[in-house]
């Protein structure tokens, strides 16, 4: 195993695998480390003048800002932003899939609703429609207690969940569409088999228009009220409690049942970046969604800032020019939108990925967007945008982990991957989160929390296709029911964060 990591020829710098001391020689390289390198970051392995673009992953990352000797610890310091000409290629590099035959194909165990979609948890919800009632919502789900529960093993809980929006707002534009379709996308979805939605009275988010703009009809499992019209806080609360009461006992009779992975929808997320996650845990994250679209799934890539700079890898896959227009136009409007708002697209990484090794945004994106894996680009939706065709797809979010996944929820998906590299907790109801850890020494030291190491990769313990089949293995077991870290802690209940744009009035 060499001291660091190539990952193409033509690059001009590589990644320390630990920490290394200067004067540390790298034989591999044929260069010796003029610095101390922290694990994770870069070291350059010829000279690089000034001005000319710093290439890893055979792709620009940064220019240098200075001249840069072979052997020098590259980063924020000797390495900036500049901008270059992207070759946008629409649909150039699409190539067939190599789909598995239907009848030898992969399946768990998961709950089929009587719409035809596919749960991979049995939960009943409470929802709010604005942030005045989500005190009660959150009264409600408490009411109905662990030992009332204790009587429907098959249910696996009762989650309120809660936002600070709904009123003082625009009632139409970007913002209101977005909470819409958030609140549209977790009433109807395959993971809730009930649901109780709350709103004040008078809010600008009103259930009914709700209800109406997507014709969505009350019945026994989508029950809605308002505090003013019951009465107030305590007899909205056990109104609500009544109401989860008597869904309990139908909710309890539902069983899995073996279906194709056909019926998994796999939102893919990072957070907590390092320089080992382009390398192990991004990619072996998408060699297991290239399995998984193979399979007939779909996995669902999000977070536009985060691709901003790779967004060309993802439009020469796209399988019209529509769909790689659409992609373009989620760009433009992120670089209209960053300006208004006093901001700038290269505003990441944060300094936690900055610590892991991550110098530019450019960089943070080419290895963000390899948990797409390597199938054609079949859509790009809109934040929260019910996802309608099987494959690889995108939906437009922030880089906020627990937004950029309540959008994806919202849209469908029904199975959480997230990978990490400085750590982190995440967790989501009603949708499991598999956590994937990018290096050996934070999986140790987190490993309550990771429930994949993917370290194994940079160790050289493991391949990439190994690890992703692993992830594969892993979406199957928890889909069919095996806990995840994050759910044998309880994490969920206070990620339900829908994207909020516009004015506050």
């Amino acid at each position: 195993m060499t001291l660091s990591i190539r990952l193409a020829p033509e690059d001009n710098v590589v990644v320390a695998r630990l920490d290394l001391a200067a004067g540390t020689e790298m034989p591999a390289e044929g260069v010796t480390a003029l610095d101390a390198v922290p694990a994770g970051h870069k070291i350059a392995t010829r000279p690089i003048a000034a001005g000319e673009p710093v290439r890893k992953y055979d792709q620009i990352i940064g220019f240098a800002s200075e001249p840069v000797e072979a052997g020098t610890h590259v980063h924020v310091h000797n390495c900036a932003m500049g901008d270059f000409e992207r070759d946008y290629a629409i649909g150039q590099d699409m190539k067939p899939v190599d789909f598995v035959p239907e009848g030898a194909r992969a399946s768990f165990q998961g709950y089929l609703r009587a719409n035809g979609s596919v749960g991979t948890r049995n939960y009943v919800g409470v929802l709010t429609s604005v942030n005045c009632s989500a005190t009660a919502a959150r009264f409600i789900a408490d009411a109905v207690e662990d030992r009332i529960l204790a009587d429907y093993p098959h249910v696996d809980g009762v989650v309120a969940l809660t936002h600070s929006t709904g009123c003082g707002m625009a009632g139409a534009g970007d913002g209101y569409d977005n909470l819409q379709r958030v609140l549209w996308g977790h009433a109807r979805h395959p993971n809730f088999a009930g649901i109780v939605l709350v709103g004040l009275g008078c809010e600008v988010n009103q259930i009914d228009f709700l209800l109406e703009a997507y014709g969505i009809q009350r019945g026994p499992f989508l029950q809605t009220m308002n505090i003013q019209e019951t009465g107030g806080l305590r007899s909205t609360v056990e109104r609500g409690r009544d109401l989860i009461r008597d869904m309990l006992p139908e909710v309890d009779r539902a069983r899995r049942q073996p279906v194709a992975a056909s019926e998994l929808t796999v939102a893919l997320q990072c957070g907590g970046s390092d320089g080992y996650s382009g390398i192990t845990a991004n990619p072996a994250l998408g060699a297991a969604v290239d399995k998984l679209v193979r399979n007939g799934g779909t996995g669902v890539l999000a977070e536009t800032p985060e691709i901003y700079g790779a967004e060309h890898l993802l439009t020469r896959r796209a399988v019209d020019e529509r769909t790689g227009r659409k992609l373009i136009e989620r760009i433009r409007w992120w670089e209209d939108y960053t300006q208004r708002n006093g901001g700038e697209m290269n505003n990441n990484p944060s300094p936690g990925n900055k610590a892991g090794g991550l110098t530019t945004i450019l960089e943070k994106s080419l290895g963000a967007a390899a948990k797409g894996g390597t199938t054609n680009l079949a859509g790009v939706y809109r934040y929260g945008e019910p996802i309608d065709r099987k494959g690889f797809v995108f939906m437009d979010s922030p880089g906020y982990d627990p937004c950029s996944i309540t959008g994806q929820v919202a849209s469908g998906a029904n199975l959480v991957c997230f990978t990490t590299g400085r750590g982190s907790v995440y967790g989501n109801k009603p949708v499991p989160s598999i956590k994937l850890a990018t290096n050996t020494e934070m999986y140790r030291r987190l490993e309550e929390d990771m429930d994949v190491n993917c370290g194994t990769i940079a160790d050289g313990a493991a391949s990439v296709q190994e690890v992703g089949s692993e992830i594969f293995d892993k979406f199957l077991a928890v889909a069919s029911g095996a806990a995840t870290k994050s759910e044998a802690q309880g994490l969920g209940t206070a990620e339900f964060i829908p994207w909020q744009v516009g004015a506050v009035m």
